[in-house]
């Protein structure tokens, strides 16, 4: 799925569960000391993580950061797995490798983590986006998706490892059932993950995507984008009841037509009941119809 994805304007630190679920020295603070772990590679030698949720990096940020580390340098270590040919996957940091690429920096400062699975990368990079806020709700739920899908992760196992009730992980993997364009506008930011839920409601990708054409032009709250839901719901039930009831009015007209061998009709109220109208073509037919009715 191709979704092009928007950095989250909100920035704050590194929450306080982060400690809780990457071991220490994958956030340690970088040092001179060679045994602390912490060495020197050459910006070519690293790929990123292929197994980065995040897609897109906004360039006015990128840029400011680049301009902090030409004057500071990088503050905190980048966090690399070997890839078994002597280079390195990227697992954490990919902000920093790119803007220390803008800032013209040939080596950056890594920690090497050895021993990580395809589901380790992905789990440690979920985690560092989430607790930076980096992640919009698309990425946030392919990254759910992939760890249960490929990975074989419960949702339970997923909140658990990025600090979010079951509900949550399981509310934004649903998001993934929409169509392309509405995902599209979440990634973008003009349209909730609240937005998103309610839209699931219509079950239906043509009906979605032409709603979302009206929430955009009038800026529709979620609420509203609910109780729309809910009306379109409701009149589709309508419209699949009396079509059902059509089908079983035109079947007894029908069977009436081919008794009585004249036209029937039947005309339902909108209250219950209706009216049955048979059509005679002379005295002598009516006469017909009156003893077949009476059983003569």
């Amino acid at each position: 799925m191709n979704v092009i994805d928007i950095e989250n304007k909100g920035r704050r630190a590194l929450g306080r569960g982060l400690s809780a679920l990457i071991p220490d020295d994958l956030v340690a603070e970088p040092t001179e000391n060679a045994q602390s772990g912490v060495m020197e590679v050459a910006l070519d030698r690293i790929t990123p993580n292929p197994e980065q949720p995040r897609k897109q990096f906004k360039t006015e940020a990128l840029e400011e950061l680049s301009a902090s580390i030409q004057e500071h340098g990088i503050l905190s270590p980048l966090v690399v797995h070997p890839d078994g040919n002597g280079d390195f996957y990227l697992i954490a940091g990919e902000r920093r490798l790119r803007a220390a690429g803008l800032a013209g920096l040939k080596k950056v400062p890594v920690i090497v983590r050895e021993k990580l699975s395809g589901a380790d990368q992905l789990e440690l990079a979920l985690v560092e986006n989430l607790q930076r806020e980096d992640l919009n709700p698309v990425e946030s739920a392919l990254g759910y998706a992939r760890l249960t899908e490929k990975y074989n992760y419960t949702q339970e196992q997923v909140a658990k490892k990025v600090g979010k009730d079951r509900a949550t992980v399981a509310n934004m993997i649903r998001l993934l059932k929409l169509p392309e364009a509405v995902l599209h506008e979440i990634a973008l930011g003009n349209l909730s993950a609240g937005h998103g839920k309610a839209l699931l409601g219509l079950n239906d990708k043509k009906a979605c995507t032409e709603l979302v054409k009206l929430i955009l032009a009038k800026s529709l709250s979620v609420r509203a984008t609910e109780r729309l839901v809910k009306a379109k719901v409701l009149a589709r039930k309508n419209r699949q009841n009396t079509k059902s009831e059509d089908k079983s009015l035109n079947y007894a007209s029908d069977v009436l037509t081919r008794v009585l061998s004249t036209q029937v009709k039947i005309q339902p109220r909108a209250k219950g009941g209706g009216k049955i109208t048979i059509d005679y073509f002379n005295t002598e037919d009516l006469d017909r119809l009156i003893r077949q009715l009476r059983g003569h």
